[in-house]
């Protein structure tokens, strides 16, 4: 059987017989089979989306690798992290499908069913107690025009990681996690010309921007079964500790240590994602910025200091540069060497194409970090980057 396929489908061992959609103009020399990642890395390379492969041809993986040369097979990646992000990877879409479903329900006023909630959350939370690392660089796929479903989840999972870097109990986590997954429902209720505005909000359009809030309230309120821990974390994410927040301007002490944090990560965030009016900021001014909000009373300090250090100075799935001129993607922080990370490259710069590669621990002195980068810097799409990575596993 003659089926397309995407590259993000493409398998070793599928027969491909003709290029479908391409950036370019390119043709077939002859059918051939997938003998290797790098195979489906060429394909990109040359700008092709799609192709026609024949079903009744595909060969098994043993096969496959068979047949291909000792002396021409591509160097092997370690699978174990990529092999975690694919399995993130599902996890963050299916919580995005739910999210999606989540803002319909609260905008046709339907009760909230919170069973698939606390599936999905005690889903990611499974994964960060067995490695945050994967969860942590999907959440750096992001789609410019799906921030208000993205931003729910992402917020979710940071302050999971958070809290159990602060080695809180795993059914607090999980009700912070439920919180943060629902904390923004009530955006659903703000005209859309106020809530994708591209400028400044004027005074009146700030002032029903923030009944977002008070709308996310009183859904999760009347969700059955909601603990009083994720409708309070819900409820306090606007919240500073000067008293300047909203919706009801609580103020010092009287803001939880829950509600200050999920305060830092949904800043963060914000801060960090792209959306279709702005790029986010890089990982450091985010820091930064961070930092200042805590100087002048906003956030508290020392949660802002331990956030920060759980995060990593680069943090775990952000872009470097390193001096060998290639791209590479933060896989693990090194606690005890911060700046020097473990690191998988992924992409040349001298040659602006994607290449195999292992993964380095830049601890060992042969490369370094020259600085952190977006995807759009090298004209990158960061779902693309992934997909080649989990393509290599």
């Amino acid at each position: 059987m003659l089926i397309e396929k995407t590259l993000a489908e493409l398998e070793i061992g599928h027969y491909i017989v003709d290029i479908l959609q391409q950036q370019r103009n390119i043709q077939l020399s002859h059918p051939c089979y997938v003998e290797s990642a790098q195979t489906i890395a060429v394909l990109h390379n040359k700008g092709i989306q799609s192709v026609m492969i024949d079903t009744s041809r595909t060969r098994s993986v043993d096969q496959s690798d068979e047949s291909t040369p000792n002396n021409s097979a591509p160097q092997q990646i370690e699978a174990g992290f990529i092999k975690r992000m694919g399995k993130a990877s599902r996890i963050f879409k299916e919580s995005k499908q739910l999210q999606k479903k989540i803002f319909e329900d609260a905008q046709s006023g339907r009760e909230l069913d919170l069973a698939p909630v606390i599936e999905a959350t005690n889903a990611v939370i499974d994964e960060i107690f067995n490695n945050s690392d994967a969860l942590a660089s999907v959440i750096n796929i992001r789609k410019k025009d799906l921030y208000l479903l993205e931003h729910s989840v992402a917020v979710s999972v940071l302050i999971s990681i958070f809290a159990k870097y602060l080695k809180l109990e795993r059914d607090v986590i999980h009700q912070l996690a439920i919180g943060a997954f629902l904390h923004d429902v009530g955006k659903i209720m703000v005209p859309d010309a106020i809530l994708n505005k591209p400028g400044k909000l004027t005074d009146n359009e700030f002032t029903i921007m923030k009944t977002h809030v008070n709308h996310s309230i009183h859904v999760i309120e009347n969700t059955p079964s909601i603990t009083k821990l994720s409708l309070e974390v819900a409820a306090l994410h606007h919240e500073k500790l000067d008293g300047t927040g909203y919706p009801y301007r609580v103020k010092g002490e009287k803001i939880s240590q829950y509600g200050r944090m999920i305060a830092i990560c949904d800043i963060f965030d914000a801060l960090t994602a792209n959306r279709v009016y702005k790029d986010g900021y890089a990982h450091i001014k985010a820091f930064n910025i961070l930092r200042h909000m805590a100087n002048d009373g906003h956030l508290d300090s020392q949660l802002v200091d331990q956030f920060i250090k759980c995060m990593g100075v680069y943090p775990v799935g952000t872009l470097v540069e390193l001096h060998s001129n290639q791209l590479a993607i933060v896989e693990s922080s090194n606690p005890a060497d911060p700046i020097n990370p473990k690191v998988r490259p992924f992409y040349s710069v001298e040659q602006h194409m994607y290449r195999p590669s292992t993964a380095v621990d830049l601890s060992d002195g042969e490369d370094y970090i020259i600085k952190g980068v977006r995807p759009d810097d090298f004209e990158l799409d960061m779902e693309q980057v992934i997909e080649y990575l989990i393509k290599q596993g």
